[in-house]
């Protein structure tokens, strides 16, 4: 009789392994959509192109999709993730190793679905759970844009992931749990710059990407959307509420931010933000506006003591700071004062106030760190703010030292407890 059980739950257990089996492989199945002949440049409305260059911009799309110093569009670029290094893919339109062969269709449901044309999953790194909120006129016109780009025959690297992530179909498990197929909806209580700001950010700038948490398994953590995330290293802040600027974004400073990368109250666009800020250079400025609009309204309202704590600051930053002869003073004075303190030096009036600056009031030092090291430098050939690198001219004792003294002094923050982690994770690699 136990035989006779055992050899049944054995059973069953299998019958329930091959339904799982059958259903997993349901999921992750899909079809291949024929290739097309690589459509002639002329076969595409220039108007439609013209639009398709907005929906690119605002998506940022040659950021990721471009190597380093690689031709736009051809893929390559590393992106870092938990999971290991995925590399990005060539959507340029040759024939071969780009979208050349993709119809429309097929480009919609990598989109919408994150699916290939032969039927591949994509990896969420490729921020489809965004994508699949846009609109088919969009769609439509990027397409255009893309499909009319040069051509470029280029294969991405493999990517090196941990096992057994290498396995795509499991990524259907990560779209069953996390993906909601569908194009956004406007909300007829909001205003239309609102509305366009909503669709902008969560569908084409993916901006939540980058500015949440995410979960263990790699997907936004919803219930704190725009608490604060990471992005190649750097703490994306939070855009809402928990906002750690000393300053309140205002619509129109966020505006002015994201066509310019400067904020007099509150920073320079740095690391992979001056990315985003070339491409929304190139929007048209009622888009940058209308994100604006959208995300200053999440940071709202603002109570009182917070107001408080905003007046506060903006009088300690009119004022020099306080120096005593402790190390962290020593060497602020030495390597900042001249272009962050108010009245000690010819730039005082261009340069950012420490007490104003975000990266103080971040949960940890990386941000405030890379820019110590690495500096800040404008975009090539184009006029803006810089400020000198200090990797190699200070020691990382120095360094941190430094980042410790501001954090506590400047900002009047409680001091950093994984501070040694933070120099470590921002040491640039060895040649």
């Amino acid at each position: 009789m136990a035989k006779r059980s055992g050899g049944r739950a054995l059973r069953g257990l299998v019958a329930v392994l091959v339904v799982v089996a059958l259903a997993a492989f349901a999921l992750a199945w899909k079809p291949a959509i024929d290739p097309i002949q690589p459509p002639a440049r002329g076969t595409f409305d220039p108007a439609l192109i013209k639009a398709g260059a907005r929906v690119a911009t605002l998506g940022n799309c040659i950021s990721c999709h471009t190597g380093a110093d690689g031709p736009p569009f051809a893929g390559s670029r590393a992106v870092p993730t938990p999971f290991g290094t995925i590399f990005s893919t060539n959507i340029s339109p040759d024939a071969e190793t780009g979208i050349g062969q993709w119809s429309e269709a097929a480009f919609l449901r990598a989109l919408r679905e994150g699916v290939a044309r032969d039927g591949h999953l994509l990896y969420p790194a490729f921020p489809y759970d965004h994508f699949t909120r846009m609109r088919d006129g969009d769609i439509h016109s990027l397409y255009a844009y893309l499909m009319t780009r040069e051509p470029v025959r280029r294969n991405a690297p493999a990517n090196q992931l941990v096992f057994p992530l290498q396995f795509r179909p499991l990524i259907a498990g990560w779209n069953l749990l996390f993906l909601e197929v569908g194009p956004q909806k406007d909300l007829p209580t909001q205003s239309p710059e609102w509305n366009r700001g909503a669709y902008v950010v969560d569908a084409l700038a993916h901006c939540s990407a980058c500015h949440s948490p995410r979960n263990r398994l790699g997907a936004e953590d919803l219930a704190r959307r725009f608490d604060g995330g990471e992005a190649e290293g750097w703490h994306a802040a939070a855009l809402n509420q928990r906002s750690p600027s000393p300053v309140v974004w205002t619509a129109e400073t966020l505006a002015a931010y994201l066509r310019t990368g400067l904020a007099p109250e509150h920073g320079m666009a740095a690391g992979p933000m001056q990315d985003v800020v070339r491409s929304v250079a190139q929007a048209d400025p009622a888009d940058a506006q209308a994100i604006a609009t959208y995300i200053a309204a999440g940071m709202q309202p603002v109570d009182p003591e917070r107001r408080a704590r905003e007046q506060a600051v903006r009088q300690k930053a009119q004022a020099p700071l306080a120096l005593d002869d402790s190390p962290g003073a020593r060497l602020y004075a030495d390597n900042c004062a001249s272009c962050h303190d108010a009245g000690r030096g010819l730039s005082s009036n261009a340069a950012l106030r420490l007490p104003l600056a975000v990266a103080l009031y971040l949960p940890d030092a990386r941000n405030l760190l890379r820019i110590m090291r690495q500096g800040i430098q404008p975009t090539p050939g184009k006029p803006g703010r810089w400020m000198p690198p200090f990797e190699g001219n200070l020691s990382e004792d120095e360094l941190s030292t430094l980042a410790r003294w501001l954090r506590q002094n400047v900002a009047g923050q409680p001091a950093w407890a994984d501070l040694p982690q933070s120099i470590a994770a921002t040491r640039p690699p060895k040649p």
